[in-house]
């Protein structure tokens, strides 16, 4: 079965169906995610915080993008693929965006890239899709402008910077985006974008009205119990069930009932029997081999 393209992506949307999106980061998330019927994988620069331990996206490189995202496409066969353009592969330039997306895609083997920002980077998108390469927009907070938006707030809520991502989600679309994702902004500036748009949008932390979701993997398994952003929903208590398993593993090993008879492997006694011969005769070879070896070494 073939990937599912921009195009059935937009049909989805016409149709009224509801898009759904969640990051991966490796090939286990990425067949959980497919084995749900999750249909759009977004390998996204947040592994620098939920896998690598940075404390923002901004380190995370290309090469970061291109080792995750391999995987991840690895052991898919229907989910579009969307490898996120981290920060500095596209702010410096449309040239640079396009070898650095053109290498994503081509090592990867991923279906899209998505990028940052919106009427500044617009001539790179058409660029990128003029060229071919399938472009997902990003508006509202965006993590990789962290610094200078003043940290992780929501956007969009005076008239005049909602106008603003008005004008950023339409110069994405004019630029050829198949869609844009909305992050943390108001329920109400969403459904004004949405209902403005042709293509999709994906929200996270931008309420109900969007085309569709996305959320990141960890977030939605509870992986971590000490930060849980508002825009999402513990759906399974992951962190506890793991580090109770992992207690379990631990005692049992403490208190020698694992491995037991059946998690373990055996031979037949005439083989032990062989064996034993077999090293007996051989450790008087091997003392004497050692010997030598050490003596020419002496030498």
């Amino acid at each position: 079965m073939k990937r599912l393209t921009t195009l059935q992506i937009q049909e989805k949307k016409e149709r009224g169906e509801k898009i759904v999106m969640l990051t991966a980061y490796d090939a286990l998330s990425a067949i959980l995610a497919e084995r749900a019927g999750i249909e759009l994988l977004l390998v996204g620069d947040s592994l620098g915080m939920v896998v690598l331990g940075y404390d923002s996206t901004i380190p995370v490189t290309i090469e970061d993008i291109i080792h995750h995202a391999k995987p991840v496409v690895n052991a898919t066969s229907k989910a579009h693929i969307v490898a996120d353009m981290p920060f500095g592969s596209y702010q410096t330039g449309w040239q640079d965006a396009m070898k650095n997306a053109t290498r994503l895609m081509k090592l990867t083997g991923a279906t899209s890239v998505k990028l940052e920002g919106g009427v500044r980077i617009a001539e790179t998108v058409k660029k990128l899709v003029d060229a071919g390469i399938p472009v997902m927009g990003h508006v509202g907070l965006t993590p990789q402008s962290v610094n200078s938006l003043g940290g992780y707030k929501v956007q969009g809520k005076t008239p005049r910077s909602a106008v603003k991502l008005i004008h950023d989600a339409k110069a994405l679309e004019e630029a050829g985006s198949y869609a844009v994702v909305l992050e943390t902004i108001p329920a109400a500036l969403s459904h004004m974008i949405t209902s403005r748009l042709n293509i999709p949008t994906i929200g996270i932390g931008a309420g109900p009205y969007c085309s569709g979701q996305v959320q990141v993997f960890h977030d939605i398994l509870g992986l971590y119990d000490d930060f849980s952003p508002r825009h999402t929903r513990k759906f399974v208590d992951g962190s506890s069930l793991l580090s109770q398993a992992i207690i379990q593993y631990r005692e049992s090993v403490e208190q020698e009932s694992f491995p037991s008879d059946d998690e373990s492997f055996f031979m037949e006694e005439r083989n032990k029997k062989l064996i034993n011969k077999m090293i007996e005769n051989e450790t008087h070879v091997i003392d004497e081999s050692y010997q030598t070896v050490t003596k020419t070494e002496i030498n």
